[in-house]
C-alpha cells in the first residue's frame, strides 16, 4: 500500500494541531448544532471568501438540495451531465427535473451557447458546474439568466479558493455550493457550504438543515433534513484553512511538472490555464485520443496500475448515459459523452513528489516512442 500512488491523498494538519483545536469540546460538551467552533469556522470562511451570507453543512450534497428547496424552485433546471452524480441527484431529490446541456471541449464546463435552446416555460434555474477547478463562462451565464429571469446555482464543489478577475468565485451567481469532502483541495473531513446573495434565504436554509424546525417558535414549519456540520468537522476546517495557501502552492508545482512533461505527447490533451482565473489545481485530467496515442484509456490505466499508479476515470460515465438516468431527461450531449469515454484524472495532491510525477509521465511517454 505504501508504494501505491493513488489519485488523491487527503491534506491534514498535524495531530497535535488538530487536538489543540478540538480540546475545548471536552469542556463545552457541545458537539454539534451551531457550536462555538462551527461559528468560528463560519466567520473565518466568510472573511476568506469576502461574502456576506454563508451557511455550513454536513456535506456538499445536502447543501445543494437545501438551496433548491430554500429558493422554492419548481420545474426544470438546466445543468451539465459531465459532473459527479450529486449534481443531478440533488435536483431530482429536491423534486425538480434536470435538463442536460452539453459542455465545451476545451474546459468541460457548461456550453453557454447551448443554454437558451433548452429554456422553456418550465425552466427556473441554471446549475452550471466548475469542473476540476476550471470555471464556467460566468459572464455569459449571468447575461442569459438575467434575460430570462432565472436563478443561477453554481456547483462549485471543485472550485474552493478559485478567483475570477480578482474576486472569489463564491460571489458569482445567486448561490455557490462548495464541497469540503476529504478528497478536495480543502476539507473538513466531510462537509460543505452555501454562499448566497439573498440574505432572506438564511432562515429557510437554517430550517431545512435542521429538520424544518423554527428555532423561535419550536414548530416544524417545513419538511427538512439533518444536515448540520459538527464541531469536529469545523475544527478540521479551521486547521486546514491555516495551511490552504501552502497546499495550493504545492499543488501548482505538481501541475506545472505535469504540464512540462505531457504538453507534447501526441494524442494526449491537457487543459490550458484560463484568463483572469487564479487556480486551485484541484485535479489533473488528461483526455486520450486513441486514434493518435498508441493505447486506449483502458490499456493506459492497466499499464499505470501495473506500476502501482492508480488514476481515475472521472467523470465516467456522462450522467445522461448512466443506468439511473439514460433516456429519462432531455438534452443531447455528444461532447460530454466523448470526454467521459476518454478522460483520466492523474494523481494530484499537495504531497505528491516530483519524482512520482516524472515516473507517471515517463510511463505515458514510453508507449509513444
Amino acid at each position: 500500500m505504501d508504494n501505491k500512488i493513488l489519485v488523491t491523498q487527503t491534506s491534514m494538519p498535524s495531530f497535535d494541531e488538530y487536538c489543540e483545536e478540538i480540546k475545548s469540546v471536552w469542556d463545552s460538551k457541545w458537539l454539534t448544532n451551531n457550536g462555538p467552533i462551527h461559528n468560528k469556522f463560519k466567520s473565518q470562511l466568510a472573511d476568506k471568501m469576502n461574502c456576506d451570507n454563508i451557511e455550513l453543512f454536513v456535506n456538499g450534497h445536502q447543501a445543494l438540495v437545501n438551496v433548491i428547496k430554500s429558493m422554492g424552485l419548481s420545474g426544470e433546471i438546466i445543468t451539465t451531465p459531465f459532473t459527479f452524480a450529486s449534481t443531478t441527484n440533488a435536483i431530482i431529490e429536491a423534486g425538480l427535473v434536470p435538463v442536460f446541456c452539453d459542455v465545451k471541449l476545451d474546459d468541460y464546463t457548461l456550453d453557454s451557447s447551448k443554454i437558451e435552446d433548452l429554456i422553456t416555460d418550465k425552466t427556473c434555474a441554471i446549475m452550471p458546474v466548475h469542473v476540476f477547478g476550471y470555471i464556467c463562462d460566468i459572464d455569459a451565464i449571468n447575461d442569459i439568466a438575467k434575460k430570462h429571469d432565472l436563478k443561477v446555482i453554481y456547483d462549485a464543489a471543485h472550485a474552493f479558493s478559485v478567483k475570477y478577475k480578482g474576486q472569489d468565485i463564491a460571489n458569482y451567481g445567486d448561490c455557490s455550493m462548495f464541497s469540503f469532502h476529504a478528497t478536495k483541495v480543502f476539507n473538513t473531513i466531510e462537509g460543505g457550504c452555501l454562499v448566497f446573495t439573498d440574505s432572506a434565504l438564511s432562515e429557510n436554509i437554517a430550517m431545512y438543515r435542521n429538520f424544518g424546525l423554527n428555532p423561535l417558535t419550536g414548530d416544524i414549519e417545513i419538511c427538512g433534513s439533518n444536515a448540520k456540520m459538527n464541531e469536529f468537522q469545523a475544527a478540521m476546517g479551521i486547521c486546514n484553512l491555516r495551511h490552504l495557501d501552502n497546499e495550493i502552492a504545492k499543488r501548482k508545482i505538481v501541475s506545472d511538472k505535469y504540464d512540462e512533461l505531457l504538453s507534447s505527447v501526441d494524442g494526449i490533451s491537457i487543459m490550458s490555464a484560463q484568463a483572469d482565473v487564479d487556480r486551485n489545481y484541484a485535479y489533473y485530467p488528461i483526455v486520450i485520443d486513441d486514434q493518435v496515442y498508441p493505447l486506449d484509456r483502458e490499456l493506459l490505466i492497466e499499464l499505470l496500475n501495473e506500476n502501482n499508479i492508480f488514476p481515475r476515470k472521472y467523470f465516467y460515465p456522462s450522467l445522461n448515459d448512466t443506468k439511473a438516468y439514460k433516456g429519462l431527461y432531455k438534452g443531447v450531449t455528444p461532447n460530454s459523452s466523448q470526454i467521459s469515454e476518454r478522460v483520466i484524472c492523474l494523481p494530484m495532491y499537495a504531497d505528491l513528489d516530483v519524482s512520482s510525477v516524472e515516473k507517471i509521465c515517463s510511463i505515458i511517454w514510453s508507449v509513444n516512442r
